[in-house]
């Protein structure tokens, strides 16, 4: 299994950054530009990485201010979980970690773990900035 984490900290409460993760129309706005054909409803995204795959997520559980978890809802190339943990720092600060836990050979694991690291730090960069 092959790990890969990101963090953030964000000036917003928990709550807030709770909400915006809860509903994967959102996601949308984290995610970078090789990324298209999106569709999306609270519960489920489809979209096309650009040269590689199509992939069709769908959230699989929610914990109230802490932890939202999101696997694939169709056949992936690989199994894969993206997980989003919060953590109440106190002053209305949050801090977020976006962790993707993938099912990869080596050959799969030289030739993804790259970009997987920065789409997860794409993603909590984006998440920051919004």
């Amino acid at each position: 299994m092959t790990i890969i984490e990101s963090k953030t900290t964000i000036n917003k409460p928990i709550s807030d950054v709770y909400l915006f993760l809860s509903d994967l129309n959102n996601h949308q706005q984290l995610m970078p530009e090789n990324i298209y054909n999106w569709s999306s409803t609270s519960d489920e995204a489809r979209f096309t990485i650009q040269n590689m795959a199509k992939l069709a997520l769908r959230v699989s559980s929610r914990t109230e201010n802490q932890e939202i978890i999101i696997t694939p809802s169709e056949e992936a190339p690989f199994a894969v979980e993206l997980k989003w943990t919060l953590a109440d720092l106190g002053n209305n600060t949050t801090m977020a970690t976006h962790t993707i836990s993938a099912e990869l050979n080596m050959m799969m694991k030289m030739l993804a773990s790259g970009p997987l690291q920065k789409l997860a730090d794409h993603q909590t960069q984006k998440l920051k900035n919004i």
